[in-house]
Formats: structure tokens, C-alpha cells, sequence
């Protein structure tokens, strides 16, 4: 008689639900970091404190996400997508005003 084959092994749990739901807490995260970052800056009333904020917006938005989406975890990956998508997101909506893109800004 043969030996019977070992039952299949469980598919893993689907992550999508927690990847989507990263994503919008990111998205609305950076946001709300980007309007204190913003308020800081404009009230510094100098082209050094928005470039710094810009810098700090773009290391957090786009920085922070990749490292995140790196770390291949589910809750990770969601979290640094939302935050590379509210960097996007905040930059086109405001013509680069809440990331501190327009050059307008600086003159």
C-alpha cells in the first residue's frame, strides 16, 4: 500500500483588506503631518524653512514609503503607499504648494 500524500497546507490569509486600510490611514496621515509641517514653514517667513519643510515632506512622503514598501509586510507595504500617495496626491492637487514643488514659493 502507498502512503497517502499529506493534506494540502492551508492558503495564508489574504492581507488585502489591511494593505488598503494602511494605505488610507497613510494618505490621511501624511496629510495631516503636512499641514503642520506647512503651517510651521509659511510662518517662518523665509525660503530656508520652506526648503526645510520641503525636504522633511518629501523624506517622509517618499523616503519613509519606499523604506516601508521594502519591508515586504503587509501592514508596511499599505503604510508606505499611502504615504507615497498623499506626497503625490498633496503635490498635484496644490500645484507643489503643500510640498513646497512650486517655485513660486521661493522668490
Amino acid at each position: 500500500m502507498s502512503n497517502p500524500s499529506p493534506p494540502p497546507s492551508p492558503e495564508p490569509p489574504r492581507s488585502t483588506g489591511t494593505t488598503v486600510a494602511l494605505a488610507a490611514a497613510g494618505v490621511f496621515g501624511y496629510l495631516g503631518v503636512n499641514v503642520i509641517v506647512g503651517l510651521v514653514a509659511l510662518s517662518m517667513e523665509s525660503t530656508v524653512g520652506i526648503g526645510i519643510g520641503a525636504v522633511f515632506l518629501a523624506l517622509l512622503g517618499i523616503g519613509a514609503g519606499i523604506v516601508l514598501v521594502g519591508l515586504r509586510k503587509s501592514w508596511s507595504v499599505g503604510l508606505g503607499l499611502g504615504l507615497m500617495i498623499g506626497w503625490g496626491l498633496a503635490s498635484i492637487v496644490s500645484a507643489g504648494f503643500c510640498t513646497g514643488l512650486n517655485p513660486q514659493m521661493y522668490t
